[in-house]
C-alpha cells in the first residue's frame, strides 16, 4: 500500500505555487486533504523561505505606496479592494506556513486549526478579487505592501513570536478597523461589499482566537506569564505601534484580554 503524502510536502507545494488563484485552491486542498484525511502528519521538508508569488502586484515598501485617493471615487475604491485583496493573499501563505514550520512541535489541534485559517484566508481573497473584478480591476493590477511577510521572517526561529506577531498584533489589528471601514462602505451604497467585510471580521475573530488559544497553551507550558511573555515579544519582533482604538468586545471574544495589549498600546 502506497504511503499517503505528507502533510508538509502539501503545504510546501502550496506556498511554492505563485499563481493567485492556483494557490488559493491548493491551500483549500490542502486544508480538505487534511480534514478527509489522505495527508500524512508527517514534517519530512523544509518549508521555503519566501512563497511563490506573482510578478504582479509590484511590491513596493510602505513609504513608496501610492495614495488611495478619496473613499468614495472609483480609484479610491478599487485602492482599497486592492489592498484587502493582499493582505489575504498573503495571509494565505502566513497560514500555511506556521502549520509547515511549527506544526511537528505543537498538537494535531494546532495543525486543525490553521488549516482551517489557510483555507479562509484562500476564500476571503477569491471573494475580493471577485469584488475588484467587478469595478472593472483586478489582484495584480495596483502595487501592493512589500512588508507583510517580514512578519514571517522575523519569526521563522519561534511559534510563539510567530502567534505572538501574526495572530495577536496584526490580524488583531483587523478586528480594530474593519468595522469602520464597513460602515462606510455600507454608507456608500455598497451592501455586498459590507457583508464581504462583515464574513472576514467574523472569520478573523475566530483566527484572533486560535492565535491566543495556542500561544497561551505554549508560554503557560513553559511556566511563563503569556501576557508578560507576549509584550517581551511584540518589543522584540514588531517594528510598528500597538495603537487604539480598539476593538475590546472583538478582541475578548478571540480571548485577547487588554491586560496583553495596554501596558504597550502607544
Amino acid at each position: 500500500m502506497e504511503p499517503r503524502p505528507s502533510l508538509a510536502g502539501a503545504i510546501r507545494a502550496a506556498l511554492l505555487t505563485a499563481d493567485p488563484k492556483a494557490k488559493a485552491f491548493a491551500a483549500r486542498d490542502v486544508a480538505r486533504g487534511w480534514r478527509l484525511g489522505r495527508l500524512d502528519w508527517r514534517f519530512d521538508v523544509a518549508m521555503p523561505d519566501r512563497p511563490g508569488w506573482p510578478d504582479a502586484p509590484q511590491l513596493l515598501p510602505p513609504n513608496r505606496m501610492p495614495r488611495r485617493g478619496k473613499g468614495g471615487s472609483e480609484r479610491g475604491r478599487i485602492a482599497l479592494w486592492h489592498a484587502l485583496a493582499h493582505i489575504e493573499f498573503v495571509a494565505i501563505d502566513l497560514a500555511l506556513d506556521i502549520v509547515g514550520r511549527f506544526g511537528a512541535q505543537m498538537s494535531r489541534a494546532f495543525t486543525d486549526d490553521f488549516l482551517s485559517v489557510a483555507a479562509d484566508e484562500a476564500m476571503h481573497f477569491a471573494l475580493l478579487d471577485r469584488k475588484l473584478r467587478t469595478l472593472g480591476s483586478h489582484y495584480g493590477a495596483l502595487p501592493a505592501h512589500a512588508g507583510l511577510w517580514q512578519a514571517a521572517e522575523a519569526t521563522a526561529h519561534d511559534v510563539t513570536a510567530r502567534l505572538a506577531i501574526v495572530p495577536m498584533v496584526l490580524e488583531a489589528r483587523g478586528l480594530d478597523v474593519t468595522p469602520a471601514t464597513r460602515d462606510r462602505i455600507r454608507a456608500q451604497g455598497d451592501e455586498h461589499g459590507a457583508r464581504i467585510l462583515q464574513r472576514i471580521l467574523d472569520d478573523e475573530i475566530r483566527h484572533v482566537g486560535f492565535g491566543t488559544k495556542h500561544f497561551v497553551a505554549s508560554v503557560q507550558s513553559l511556566g511563563e506569564s503569556p501576557q508578560y511573555h507576549w509584550k517581551r515579544l511584540v518589543e522584540s519582533h514588531f517594528k510598528g505601534a500597538v495603537k487604539p482604538p480598539f476593538n475590546d468586545s472583538a478582541r475578548l471574544e478571540a480571548g485577547l484580554s487588554r491586560d496583553f495589549y495596554d501596558a504597550i498600546a502607544s
